[in-house]
Order: structure tokens, then sequence, then C-alpha cells
């Protein structure tokens, strides 16, 4: 079970990932077979790193993702992930959250292509500018 002090899981594989919303950070953990875990598979290390934070909202996207290109807008217990160039939403946020989102993609659609084509790749991913 996710631990009590605010972590929630992100990942079911073999070790789960929990993303602290207050701190933007990932913890890898092990997970029982119960829960999905075995004992003898292969560990991976899947963190999600920060792009921005403005209003309360974390911008962040996983490495090894699938297409197509996106990422994920979480706000309190609400999360969702936007496609970059369509910019459809999959999941929840509040109305004006979503629309602070959607206002920031725009502005920056560029480097969030470029941090997409950059965690493909496993390199660093850049910080882009919060919405002011």
């Amino acid at each position: 079970m996710p631990p009590s002090w605010g972590l929630t899981l992100r990942s079911t594989g073999p070790v789960g990932t929990y993303f602290d919303l207050r701190s933007a950070s990932a913890r890898r953990v092990r997970l029982p077979p119960t829960l999905g875990g075995s004992l003898g598979t292969r560990r991976y290390n899947l963190p999600m790193p920060e792009l921005s934070r403005f209003l309360g909202i974390v911008i962040a996207m996983y490495y090894r993702e699938h297409g197509p290109a996106h990422f994920h807008a979480i706000y309190g217990d609400f999360e969702a992930t936007v496609e970059i160039e369509t910019g459809w939403v999959n999941g929840s946020l509040p109305r004006r959250a979503l629309a602070h989102v959607h206002e920031w993609r725009q502005l920056h659609r560029q480097e969030l292509l470029d941090a997409w084509s950059a965690a493909r790749a496993s390199q660093p991913l850049p910080r882009i500018e919060p919405l002011e």
C-alpha cells in the first residue's frame, strides 16, 4: 500500500514509483508480489522530472514514455495528460487550472516538443518558464 504521507502510486510494475505531490520528487520502492511486484523481475527506475511549476500546477514528463507526445499536469488531487500538438486532455483538472495549462502549452509548444525528444533519448530535461 502507498505510504500515508501524501505519496501516490504512479506505477504498478515490479518497482513502484511514488510521486510526492508536495515536493515533486519520485521515490523508488520495491513492491511485494501481492501488489504486482516479483522477486525475480528486473528493476527499473522511472522518475517523472518536473518541467515547470506555476499557480499550484506541476508540469512533468516521464522518461521512456509512449507516443503521442504529451506531458502530465498535476494540480492537487487532479491529474491529466495533455497532448503537446493537439491539446487533447486525458484525465481531469479544474476548469481554471486546465485553462492555465492550455495557455502555457501554447506559449511553450516548441520547448515541450524538444523536451519530449530529450526524454525519448534519455537525456536531461530542460526547465521551462512558468506561466506568469
